[in-house]
């Protein structure tokens, strides 16, 4: 039977942290992975981690996964994104702050976007949050590969900042 690869995006505050559980989980399921910029404005083509940062852009950082259907699901996927971060607060994981931080589903497919919506409100539904979920579910556009010192940086740099954490 022939691999079905498909495509994920997803921004839950600062990429370093999302790589590196997102590969930690799925190891044997993501093909690849990659840090990287969406969802900003057209103005502002091919940013750098600078432009992000100054917030004039309105990307976000996000972590683009190709993964295998046969290995892993995206109610997988999406499952883990709503675990390992807060996606609750608007613009901030922990200390990072700014819309480059917000949490966000960039949905690839019509599929995506249904399966999205409705696992955000069982979750909204379920009381594992003290506060309603905000993550953003809009359309992927042009996915921007962040620099390469920001690839796999928590593998490299293992004492490296994240303030990512499993919720429940």
């Amino acid at each position: 039977m022939a691999s079905r690869v498909q495509l994920a995006t997803f921004g839950a505050g600062c990429f370093w942290g999302t790589e590196k559980f997102f590969k930690k989980q799925f190891k044997d399921g993501l093909l690849s992975s990659a840090v990287g910029y969406m969802g900003g404005d057209a103005a502002h083509p091919n940013p750098t981690y600078e432009d992000v940062c100054t917030g004039r852009t309105n990307h976000a950082e996000v972590l683009q996964v190709k993964y295998d259907e046969d290995k892993v699901s995206y109610d997988d996927l999406l499952m883990f994104f709503w675990r390992m971060h807060d996606p609750t607060t608007l613009n901030r994981q922990g200390n990072d702050t700014g819309t480059q931080y917000r949490s966000v589903v960039f949905f690839h497919t019509p599929e995506q976007r249904d399966r999205a919506v409705d696992l955000k409100e069982q979750l909204n539904s379920s009381g594992k949050f003290r506060a309603p979920i905000i993550t953003e579910i809009t359309p992927a556009s042009t996915f921007w590969p962040g620099e390469e010192y920001h690839q796999s940086y928590l593998e490299r740099n293992p004492g490296g900042y994240c303030n990512h954490r499993l919720y429940w």
